[in-house]
């Protein structure tokens, strides 16, 4: 498509990143059109994001973003798109901070022939992929832990901190969750959030007995759907580079927007997070 605006992509994709973490954290505070937030040390909501795009970042918040996140015991954490400011790249480098981590946001939009290819292909034989009950309890929880099984060492159990977030966030008024099940067994798990006509997929897993069975196509193309009924204009997925999801969601349409960089600020005493 010869007239995709990628920053424009990388600013709705930023900014509701932004606002998702700021719903699930404990504290928070404005940086520039961005955000600092924090769900306690060992949280994955632990970072700055969302800024860099309608307002000029200064010294004085970068030092605010440092001494925020120090303050708390964990380490200064900067999400950043590859249209950021030089100035603001400079700045931080200046205040110690280093590259962790690329991140991929791929995207896909939803209008036209798009929106008609969303179904995709159909669920594997005795595959079923259903939408969760957010007042469900028990139907929400088994969503969150089949969902966060491929984000622990194989075998470790789910800490009650990534299990109470995982919560909160499937009963935000934004969000759709999906459970996949093989003759009635969960084996598979992802959500979407939809926000100003962009549906974002996170959180996808398959259990490893159940992997290479099209059962990740199949909740790409049950959320794409979804996206379609919420009326949105685009999806998009962030992943980590090379990785299944991503191989997935190119083979459903998705192209790569831009890759974006986690930094970070090492020092004594400062915990890392996620």
């Amino acid at each position: 498509m010869s007239d995709v605006n990628l920053w424009e992509i990388a600013r709705r994709f930023e900014r509701k990143a932004a606002e998702t973490v700021l719903a699930l954290a404990t504290e928070s505070a404005p940086l520039a059109d961005g955000w600092m937030v924090f769900g306690g040390v060992g949280s994955y909501v632990n970072k700055s994001c969302g800024y860099g795009y309608d307002q000029e970042v200064t010294g004085a918040q970068l030092d605010a973003l440092v001494a925020f996140f120090s303050s708390r015991g964990v380490e200064p954490k900067a999400e950043l798109s590859p249209f950021a400011p030089a100035a603001l790249l400079q700045g931080l480098a200046e205040r110690g901070f280093v590259l962790r981590e690329f991140e991929t946001v791929l995207y896909r939009p939803l209008l036209g022939d798009e929106a008609s290819r969303a179904s995709g292909p159909g669920a594997p034989p005795g595959v079923t992929v259903e939408r969760v009950d957010p007042r469900d309890d028990a139907a929400v929880r088994t969503y969150v832990e089949v969902a966060g099984s491929g984000f622990s060492p194989e075998g470790e159990s789910m800490s009650e901190q990534f299990l109470s977030l995982g919560i909160k966030g499937a009963r935000q008024p934004w969000t759709d969750s999906f459970l996949a099940r093989l003759d009635g067994v969960p084996v598979g798990a992802g959500g979407c959030e939809s926000m100003e006509g962009l549906t974002t997929l996170f959180g996808t897993s398959v259990l490893p007995a159940y992997r290479r069975r099209g059962i990740q196509q199949a909740l790409i193309s049950a959320r794409l759907a979804r996206a379609v009924e919420r009326g949105s204009d685009m999806a998009a997925i962030m992943s980590a580079p090379g990785i299944p999801t991503e191989r997935n969601a190119m083979r459903m349409g998705f192209q790569m927007a831009y890759s974006r960089a986690v930094l970070v600020k090492h020092g004594a005493g400062l915990m890392p997070s996620p």
